[in-house]
């Protein structure tokens, strides 16, 4: 597990360190450097893949979207290199990357990185999972990889979700990633099905990946079997967007899952209800950080650790970006599930507004009763 995470020279950060453990909720204001410190550990990953690239990309890989090398560098940074140290197993992790500035360059040198590659971020396949906030929306057909079969994941924005169900509907689900209400069902396909209508609507899935086609198909169908089954297109965003999160959080075991925005597109008890399966993967032993702007997705995460008590409260922490200081706010979850504290900003809008909407209504009341008299 990456227990922290040292960032130097890179976009926002001249320097932050921050605890990450089995949760870690990153939230706050906009562009204050949640996505900043997603796109550090893609660079690391980057970096691990192969100990043989001398450069990692700013651009594509992940869908990271930086720019050029002088979009990389601190504004205020002393020298041109970025440095992300990751300490895990008792030891810190060392990357550096040089920032050539004049070259207009597209990508950073790798000036250094760990001896031997830490497990976590070199293995291929699904023990590095990332889930970008742009995951597709419904769509007729989605694409297959032709990656060794062990190492295909859903992509990042769910777009081999179809086939990665194809190759693994039989796989078995850990005991502790299983559905509550079906508990003996062991398949991937049956648990996928059993989280997904818990947390969008009741719906069967039906991935197929033709023989002799590059492309994959996913058809869905209610639970009662009679009825015809519906293109993604007829049964909404919510269904496509929340598929490869569960997906992957069913897959990915002792690795990392990183999701941004798992809110999208869901009601909010289905909100509520993503963050508590997020919670119970992270319980189960994958490390789950989270992007999220999402008050019902954060609540969600609180009941798992004191209500379902899938994770445990110490093992969840909360960095709150309100992008003054040039650290975030740390917030613990305590044991009754209550947050350590809260600061301006954090998830408060609901109370300001209904308190302003009470005024209105109080306001208006005296002013009715004015004219009455």
């Amino acid at each position: 597990m990456i227990e922290r995470i040292r960032i130097q020279n890179f976009k926002r950060f001249g320097r932050v360190d921050l605890p990450l453990r089995k949760m870690t909720v990153l939230t706050g204001t906009n562009g204050a450097g949640k996505s900043t410190l997603i796109q550090a550990l893609l660079l690391v990953r980057q970096a691990s893949e192969d100990e043989r690239a001398s450069v990692v990309q700013l651009n594509g890989p992940y869908g990271l979207e930086i720019g050029e090398a002088d979009d990389a560098l601190h504004i205020s940074a002393e020298d041109q290199v970025i440095q992300v140290s990751l300490f895990m197993e008792d030891s810190w992790r060392e990357y550096e990357f040089a920032v050539a500035l004049e070259e207009r360059a597209l990508h950073l040198p790798i000036m250094r990185r760990p001896e031997p590659l830490p497990a976590l971020l070199s293995s291929p396949g699904m023990s590095f999972s990332y889930l970008n906030a742009e995951r597709l929306g419904p769509r007729d057909q989605l694409s297959v990889t032709s990656a060794e079969v062990s190492n295909i994941g859903v992509g990042i924005r769910g777009e081999y979700v179809a086939q990665a169900i194809t190759l693994r509907e039989r796989d078995a689900v850990a005991d502790t990633l299983r559905h509550p209400a079906s508990p003996n069902v062991q398949t991937l396909r049956a648990q996928v099905e059993a989280w997904v209508s818990d947390i969008v609507r009741p719906v069967r899935i039906e991935a197929r990946w033709p023989l002799g086609m590059t492309t994959s198909v996913i058809r869905f169908q209610a639970p009662d079997m009679e009825s015809q089954p519906l293109r993604p297109g007829n049964i909404g965003f919510g269904v496509s967007y929340a598929l490869p999160i569960v997906v992957a959080g069913l897959s990915v075991g002792q690795g990392v899952l990183i999701v941004e925005n798992p809110e999208a597109h869901l009601h909010p008890a289905g909100q509520s209800k993503l963050g508590r399966f997020l919670g119970r993967v992270a319980g189960a032993g994958t490390q789950v950080i989270v992007e999220t702007h999402s008050d019902h997705v954060l609540n969600g995460i609180r009941r798992a650790a004191v209500d379902d008590r899938t994770v445990d409260p110490t093992e969840v922490v909360v960095h709150y970006f309100d992008g003054v200081r040039s650290s975030p706010v740390l917030i613990n979850v305590t044991a009754g599930g209550g947050m350590s504290i809260w600061p301006p900003g954090f998830f408060d809008q609901l109370d300001q507004d209904l308190g302003r909407l009470a005024h209105a209504k109080r306001e208006a009341r005296r002013a009715t009763e004015d004219r009455g008299r």
